[in-house]
């Protein structure tokens, strides 16, 4: 997969940490260089249909109650939460529930210093894509 220059060394920022505690910035559609996504929080007319019609991002408790991060709201978590976490612990090695409770414990400051600790590649000092096993721009085997 090739990366864009401006994806490649952008390092993780809170607009690119989705409202379900997916870090955008670590997520093969926002690194890729052709058609690549703006991030969860991005404008949907950049996004693919998929993308954009994200179930999570598009769920009516959150909009209604202008939630943050699926943590507020009193269905907390929910099926479609606890899918797509099982989905990325099972796949990715990676927690969407684990990084919700992370930023509200810790905030969101502290959790993008850990994410960049954790998802910075030794070998080259790159971001780690979540979605793959090895460092795109170096090869380091992250597992």
């Amino acid at each position: 997969m090739k990366t864009s220059p401006s994806a490649k060394s952008e390092s993780i920022m809170s607009r690119l940490i989705a409202p379900c505690g997916m870090n955008c910035r670590l997520c093969r559609a926002y690194i890729r260089e052709r058609n690549a996504c703006p991030g969860c929080r991005g404008d949907d007319n950049l996004k693919s249909k998929t993308r954009a019609r994200c179930w999570i991002k598009q769920c009516k408790m959150l909009k209604a109650a202008d939630l943050k991060y699926c943590f507020d709201c009193g269905e907390y978590p929910c099926d479609r939460l606890i899918h797509l976490d099982t989905r990325y612990r099972t796949k990715y090695g990676m927690s969407m529930i684990d990084n919700l409770k992370n930023i509200k414990q810790v905030g969101i400051r502290d959790f993008i210093k850990q994410e960049m600790s954790r998802w910075t590649c030794p070998k080259c000092g790159e971001i780690i894509c979540v979605h793959e096993q090895n460092c795109i721009i170096c090869g380091y085997k992250r597992h």
